[in-house]
C-alpha cells in the first residue's frame, strides 16, 4: 500500500530533524533583525534588508554545485562540509559588531547549501514510488521548525541578544552533524544526481509549465523577506510592542493559518485545482499586504491581514514543491527542484534589498505598500501559467 517501511521512515524522520535544525536556526532571525540591526553604527535602511536576505545568493549559487560534489565524496560529507559552512557564518554573525560583518556571516551561511546533497540523500534512501511520502515528512517539519521560530525567536532574543541568535544558529548546525551521522543510515548505494546539471536547470527554469512555479516561489519568499524587514519595525514603533512580547500576535496567527492550510490543501489533489489555488492565493497575498499598510493603526484588522499572509503563505509553501514534482518529467525532476529552489532563494535576496530600499524611501508602511504592488506583477504570471497548464497536451510523467 505504499507505506514507507521502517528503515525509509526512520531515514525520512532523522533526515527531517538535521534539515529543520539548520532552517529553524534562519528563521529564528526574522521576526527580530530588523529592530535591532537599525541600532548597528554603520545601519542603513537598504543595508538591513541585504543583511536580512543575503544568505539567499550562496544557497542559489552554491546548492547545486554541493549536490553534485556529494556524488563524488558522498552525500553525508558534502552535508557536513555545509552544515560546517554555515556555522562559521553563524560565528562571524555572532562576533560582529557591525550590521556589514553581520551581512557577512549572513552570506557564509547561505553558502552551506546543503538542500540538493539532502534531498540526493532522501534519493539514495527510499524507493522511488515512496519518496514524496518521505519528502512530505521533510516538508512538514520544514512547516513546524518556521512555526516554532517565529514563536520563540523574540523571547529567546530577550534572554541571549541577536549575538545569542547568531550563535544558537552554529549550535544548532553542530548538532545537525550529530545527527546526520549517528541516526540517519548511510545508503549502500549512492544514486547519483544523473540530470542535476546546469544544463538541466537552465532548462526547467525557463520551462513553460515550470516557469509558474519557479516565478511563484521567487514572488513567495520576496514578500516574505520584504515583510520581515518592515513587520518588527511595525509592531515595535506603532504598537510599542517589545520585541520579546511579539510572540503573542505571531502565536495565534500561526496556528490559525496552519488550521486554514491543513483544511485547504486536501482539496489540492488535482493539478488543475492546485494552480487555480495559485491564483486565489496570490490575491490574498495582495489584499493582506495592503491590508498591513492601511489598517497599522487597528491592531485587530491588523492581526487579520497577518493572518491572511501567513495562511496563503503557508498553503503555497506546501502545495508548490508537490505541483513541481507532478509537472516536471521524471529524468529532469532533480533539476526542476534544483531550479525550484535557486528562485526561491533568489526571491529571498531581492525581497531583502528590495525591502530595505523601500523601508528607506517610503518608511514601514512603504514596505507593504511596495510588496502589495509586488503582487500585481504576480498575477499576470499566475493567470498566463494557469492557462498554459490547463491547455497543454503535455501530461506530468511518473
Amino acid at each position: 500500500m505504499n507505506k514507507l517501511s521502517r528503515l525509509e521512515l526512520r531515514s525520512a524522520l532523522t533526515l527531517a530533524a538535521v534539515i529543520s535544525l539548520r532552517l529553524f536556526g534562519l528563521f529564528l532571525i526574522l521576526p527580530v533583525f530588523s529592530v535591532y540591526a537599525r541600532g548597528m553604527p554603520d545601519a542603513t535602511p537598504w543595508l538591513i534588508g541585504l543583511a536580512l536576505g543575503v544568505y539567499g545568493i550562496g544557497q542559489m549559487c552554491l546548492q547545486v554545485p554541493l549536490g553534485l560534489l556529494s556524488d563524488r565524496i558522498g552525500r553525508k560529507p558534502a552535508i557536513t562540509l555545509g552544515l560546517a559552512v554555515f556555522a562559521i557564518g553563524g560565528v562571524v554573525a555572532a562576533t560582529s559588531n557591525t550590521l556589514t560583518g553581520i551581512a557577512l556571516g549572513r552570506a557564509l551561511q547561505g553558502m552551506g547549501a546543503v538542500a540538493g546533497a539532502g534531498s540526493a540523500l532522501v534519493a539514495d534512501l527510499t524507493r522511488e514510488d515512496r519518496r514524496s511520502k518521505a519528502m512530505g515528512i521533510i516538508g512538514i517539519s520544514i512547516g513546524l521548525s518556521f512555526l516554532l521560530a517565529l514563536i520563540l525567536g523574540p523571547p529567546l532574543e530577550a534572554v541571549s541578544g541577536l549575538g545569542g541568535l547568531f550563535g544558537l544558529t552554529s549550535i544548532l548546525a553542530l548538532l545537525a552533524m550529530i545527527l546526520l551521522w549517528w541516526l540517519v543510515p548511510t545508503p549502500e548505494i549512492q544514486r547519483t544526481t544523473g540530470g542535476s546539471t546546469w544544463r538541466d536547470l537552465r532548462t526547467m527554469l525557463v520551462d513553460p509549465q515550470m516557469l509558474l512555479l519557479n516565478g511563484s516561489v521567487f514572488f513567495l519568499h520576496a514578500l516574505l523577506t520584504a515583510s520581515f524587514v518592515g513587520l518588527p519595525l511595525l509592531l515595535t514603533d506603532t504598537w510599542k510592542l517589545a520585541v520579546s512580547d511579539q510572540w503573542k500576535l505571531y502565536l495565534p496567527v500561526m496556528l490559525v493559518a496552519a488550521l486554514v492550510m491543513g483544511g485547504l490543501l486536501p482539496r489540492t489533489r488535482e493539478i488543475g485545482q492546485s494552480t487555480r489555488m495559485i491564483v486565489g492565493c496570490v490575491l490574498a497575498l495582495g489584499v493582506a499586504l495592503a491590508g498591513m499598510a492601511v489598517t497599522a493603526s487597528h491592531i485587530a484588522f491588523l492581526g487579520v491581514a497577518v493572518t491572511l499572509f501567513f495562511a496563503a503563505f503557508n498553503l503555497l509553501e506546501a502545495a508548490l514543491p508537490s505541483l513541481v514534482s507532478r509537472l516536471a518529467p521524471t529524468p529532469l525532476r532533480g533539476a526542476a527542484m534544483g531550479a525550484y529552489s535557486s528562485s526561491q532563494f533568489f526571491g529571498a535576496f531581492v525581497g531583502g534589498a528590495l525591502g530595505g530600499i523601500a523601508l528607506g524611501h517610503l518608511g514601514v508602511q512603504g514596505v507593504f505598500v511596495a510588496s502589495a504592488a509586488a503582487t500585481l506583477a504576480w498575477l499576470p504570471l499566475t493567470l498566463w501559467g494557469t492557462r498554459r497548464i490547463a491547455g497543454s497536451v503535455v501530461q506530468p510523467v511518473g
